[in-house]
């Protein structure tokens, strides 16, 4: 395998512009087109927080959300809003990012409605991430620098929002599939920054801190060890161990967590586990697709380090829907009403079908990882 230190990485430029109604558009490769859309009236959005007094946990309120475009069974790329000449990219691209059209948190948010209850201001930032311009793509069907250009975007995306001092809590994701509630086809993610730590990275915090008071050492070291000498593993990989987690929630949940201790957060990615995340991330969607021979309809989360947690390890955590071909996980009663989840599959077995799949390797060559550059200025 080539060295990661034999060969520099690829510089990325980075053009930020603004549509007509002041979101943001960051494209990242080369610029190739300029935005001249019109001023849309912006509809009043009521979004907020209000405080669950039960659990102490924020719940956003975001009824606008119920306006975003929905695929149809007979859309083609024609007239998606983010393919080339769409909505929001009104040009070729190789990736991008813009401000959701329909956040359910904004840097300025609108006022807190006075209500009978504790509330306030729905403050972060929601954005879209473009993986490709393919419409016809998927995260797993991504060519090698297609997928190192999108972590290299996270990277990016995430040092910013973590940079900023209102944001308390930065996560990555994906929704792939209807399923999960995916209303665009084109291959996507999204990036929130929030003003809070929700509950359950607030509950990992606390319980590396706990572990760390009881026995002195890292949970997440721990916890990663046990999990690379387990029969869970699911693919090998020298920076992250992929396996199916020991309690895991869903039938064929997969978690990529990062074997170095330090590696808390996407920033602090070296070139060579840079690589591998991508080739990590990528394979554990091919599995999935080729679980049960269909584009299995799957949640991604990014689990970055909150603040003063040095004994956290960066993590992606996926969660597929489906038990079997025609039968889906359903977040039922218990597992709703008490956050009791009871699992149809055991993990070892879940392990052992991902682990078999003859899944075709495409290396990710050193020259197409890449480094973002300072933001380059629009054309005229």
């Amino acid at each position: 395998m080539m060295s990661v230190a034999s060969k520099e990485m690829q510089t990325l430029a980075r053009h930020e512009l603004f549509h007509a109604d002041g979101r943001r558009l960051l494209v990242y490769g080369p610029l190739l087109g300029s935005l001249g859309d019109e001023p849309v009236a912006e509809e009043p959005q009521a979004i907020h927080k209000r405080l669950d007094l039960f659990t102490g946990a924020w719940i956003g309120i975001a009824p606008a959300r119920n306006a975003r475009p929905l695929d149809s069974a007979a859309e083609t790329a024609h007239g998606c809003p983010f393919c080339p000449g769409g909505a929001e990219v009104p040009f070729p691209y190789e990736a991008a990012v813009f401000d959701n059209r329909f956040p359910s948190f904004r840097p300025v948010p609108p006022p807190t409605p006075a209500l009978d209850g504790p509330t306030g201001p729905a403050l972060g930032r929601c954005e879209v991430v473009l993986y490709t311009s393919r419409h016809a793509a998927s995260f797993g069907l991504l060519s090698p620098a297609e997928i190192a250009r999108v972590v290299a975007v996270w990277i990016d995306r995430a040092r910013d929002l973590w940079s900023e001092p209102a944001h308390a809590y930065v996560c990555v994701f994906e929704n792939r599939g209807s399923e999960v509630g995916a209303t665009i086809a084109h291959p996507h993610g999204q990036i929130y920054a929030l003003d809070h730590v929700p509950p359950i990275p607030a509950a990992k915090a606390a319980a590396h801190r706990r572990h760390r008071e009881q026995t002195g050492a890292c949970l997440s070291c721990d916890v990663t060890a046990a999990d690379a000498r387990s029969g869970r593993v699911v693919a090998a990989n020298e920076s992250f161990v992929v396996a199916v987690p020991f309690a895991a929630r869903w039938p064929f949940e997969v978690h990529v967590r990062a074997r170095r201790h330090g590696l808390g957060r996407l920033a602090d990615l070296d070139p060579a586990e840079q690589r591998d995340l991508a080739l990590a991330l990528r394979d554990a969607v091919r599995r999935f697709d080729a679980l049960f021979d269909l584009p299995l309809p799957y949640m991604m989360v990014s689990q970055e380090a909150p603040a003063d947690e040095p004994d956290w390890h960066l993590a992606f955590e996926l969660y597929p829907l489906h038990r079997a071909r025609h039968a889906t996980k359903i977040r039922a009663s218990v597992e709703t009403g008490l956050g009791l989840f009871l699992n149809d599959v055991a993990p070892e077995d879940a392990a052992r079908r991902l682990a078999a799949l003859v899944v075709p390797e495409e290396p990710i060559e050193l020259d197409t990882l890449f480094t973002v550059a300072s933001p380059q200025p629009a054309l005229p």
